[in-house]
C-alpha cells in the first residue's frame, strides 16, 4: 500500500501547489450558482421540495458538478506522466499495476472533495442552511463515491490515450452529458417519462441525490438506492479502470 499512499500524496502536493488550478477549477461552478441562483430563485418554485427556492435545490448540484469535473480531469496526469516518462519509471518499479492504478484514484478523488468542500463553505457562506452535521456527513460520503467513480473513469479513457487535447475533448463530449442529465438544474419529477429513464441511467443522477438528502432533508430517490446504485457504479468503474491502465501502453 505504500505506492497506493505515495501516489495519492504526490497528487495532493501537485494540486496544492497550483493555487492557479484551484481557483481556475472554481470559475464554472461559482457562475452556475451565482447566475443562475440568485437570477432565477425569486421565480422558480421547485415542487415537493417544501417550498424550497431553486438556489437551495441546485447548489447540491453545482457541488456534485465541482467534484466531477476535477475528479475526471484528473486522468490528464496519466496522459502527462506519459509523456514526460514518469509513468514508464513507476511501471518498471516492482509493483502492481492496480496499485499504481489505486494511488492515482484516490488522489483525483480527494482532490475532487476538496473542490467540492470550498463550493460547499461558499454555499453556507451565501445562506444555504442543511438539515444538521448527520446530513453534512452523508453529504461528503456521496461526494467521494462521486470522486472516485468519475476518477476511475478519467483514468480509464486516459489509459487508451496519448493526446492531452484530445483527452478535453472527449471529456467535454462525455461530462457535459452526465451533468445535464443528472438532475442538477431541474427536477427529476418535472421530466417526461422517457426523459426520466434517461436521467435514471445516469450515475451522476445518485450522486446529486444523495447530496441533496444529506443538504437539504428530501430527495426524489431514497438515500439507501443513491448509495447502493453510486456505490455499485464506483466499484464496476474501479474495475473497468484498473483492466484499461493494466492494458495501458507506454
Amino acid at each position: 500500500m505504500d505506492i497506493v499512499y505515495t501516489l495519492w500524496l504526490r497528487n495532493i502536493k501537485r494540486y496544492l501547489r497550483s493555487k492557479s488550478r484551484i481557483v481556475g477549477s472554481l470559475g464554472m461552478p461559482l457562475f452556475f450558482l451565482l447566475a443562475l441562483g440568485f437570477g432565477l430563485n425569486s421565480v422558480v418554485q421547485i415542487p415537493g421540495e417544501g417550498g424550497a427556492g431553486y438556489m437551495e435545490f441546485i447548489i447540491p448540484g453545482i457541488i456534485a458538478m465541482s467534484v466531477l469535473f476535477t475528479s475526471v480531469f484528473s486522468g490528464i496526469q496519466v496522459i502527462w506522466d506519459k509523456q514526460f516518462g514518469f509513468l514508464k519509471e513507476t511501471l518498471v518499479a516492482p509493483v502492481s499495476r492496480l496499485e499504481i492504478m489505486l494511488g492515482q484514484t484516490l488522489g483525483g478523488a480527494t482532490t475532487a472533495l476538496i473542490q467540492g468542500a470550498i463550493i460547499l463553505v461558499l454555499s453556507l457562506v451565501i445562506g444555504l442552511q442543511f438539515s444538521g452535521m448527520t446530513g453534512f456527513l452523508i453529504a461528503f460520503v456521496f461526494m467521494l463515491l462521486i470522486g472516485i467513480c468519475f476518477a476511475a473513469f478519467g483514468i480509464a479513457i486516459a489509459s487508451k490515450m496519448e493526446d492531452m487535447h484530445g483527452f478535453q475533448l472527449i471529456m467535454n463530449f462525455v461530462i457535459f452529458p452526465i451533468f445535464g442529465l443528472s438532475g442538477a438544474l431541474f427536477p427529476i419529477e418535472s421530466l417526461p417519462e422517457w426523459l426520466r429513464v434517461v436521467t435514471y441511467l445516469d450515475p451522476l443522477t445518485y450522486g446529486v441525490e444523495g447530496i441533496r438528502y444529506g443538504l437539504l432533508g428530501t430527495s426524489a430517490i431514497g438515500p439507501l438506492t443513491c448509495l447502493g446504485v453510486l456505490g455499485g457504479c464506483t466499484a464496476v468503474m474501479i474495475v473497468i479502470g484498473a483492466v484499461l491502465f493494466r492494458k495501458a501502453s507506454i
